[in-house]
Parts: structure tokens; sequence; C-alpha cells
């Protein structure tokens, strides 16, 4: 039995950032803070992508078109961070590097 069953009930309502974390407000008034570096997507992102974010999952998540990332609330209040290998960001970050030129 969860002993928080109402643990994720607020729906995303604003993604902030600065140079070191995230900001998610949810529409129950809570925010929640977490280190960008937990998502290296995330923190190689360039502040227009960062920006370009949208709800899924009913609101109750966060998706990132250009960077193939997505983050839910739930993962978020238990602190989960990345679950991508570190070869699988590598590639992604070659890949990235490689059009960027």
């Amino acid at each position: 039995m969860n002993a928080f069953p109402n643990i994720a009930e607020g729906e995303v309502e604003s993604v902030q950032f600065d140079h070191t974390c995230i900001h998610v407000t949810m529409t129950d008034g809570r925010t929640i803070s977490v280190p960008l570096s937990w998502y290296p997507r995330l923190q190689h992102a360039t502040t227009d992508e960062l920006n370009n974010w949208e709800l899924c999952g009913g609101g109750y998540g966060i998706h990132w078109e250009q960077l193939d990332e997505d983050l839910s609330i739930q993962g978020l209040l238990a602190g989960s961070k990345s679950g991508e290998s570190q070869a699988s960001f590598e590639k992604w970050l070659a890949n990235r590097k490689q059009n960027n030129q």
C-alpha cells in the first residue's frame, strides 16, 4: 500500500530553468526543483530547446520533442534521475554535435 497515495495528484502548470536546476510548478501550488545534471539531455540543451516543452500524459508529464526527453511528475517527486545509459547518451550527443556543424 502506498503511504502517500496523493503524491502525484498535481498536474504541471509551468516549467522554468536556471543555470543548475529545472523548476516544475504544479497546479496544486507545489514546486519541484531538481538538478539539471540528473538529466544530461536537458543539461546540454540550449535555452530555446529547454523552453520548447509540452505537456504529456494528461498533464502529469513534460516532453521535449527536439531533445527526445520525457519527465513525469511521479519520477521528479521520487527523485528519479535519467535512466539513459551512458552509451546511449554519448551516441545522442555525438549525433547532436554532428547535426550542429
